[in-house]
């Protein structure tokens, strides 16, 4: 059985203060992440090994953006977010 029938997936946005390499601003940037939750019960048709999988099995999001463009109107760059963690436990 594959692992993502485990999850219900969901689209979420947060916000996050990070700095322009190029011009040295700060400012918020809307960062898209995917949650995946546990559901509730094990999926129909799972066997042992999948059961234990379950089991094991925890909420958690996974970071979709890896580029950002700055917000200052001079420098419009686009750099690479660094300094958060790409998957993150719920």
């Amino acid at each position: 059985m594959d692992e993502r029938t485990f999850y219900t997936e969901s689209p979420t946005t947060k916000p996050v203060t990070l700095n322009c390499p190029f011009c040295h601003t700060s400012d918020s940037y809307e960062v898209r992440w995917v949650v995946r939750k546990k559901k509730e019960r094990i999926p129909q048709g799972a066997d042992e090994r999948d059961r234990a999988r379950f089991q094991k099995a925890q909420s958690y999001m996974v970071l979709v953006d890896d580029k950002v463009a700055c917000k200052n109107l001079r420098c419009r760059k686009r750099f690479d977010i660094s300094g958060i963690k790409t998957m993150a436990f719920i």
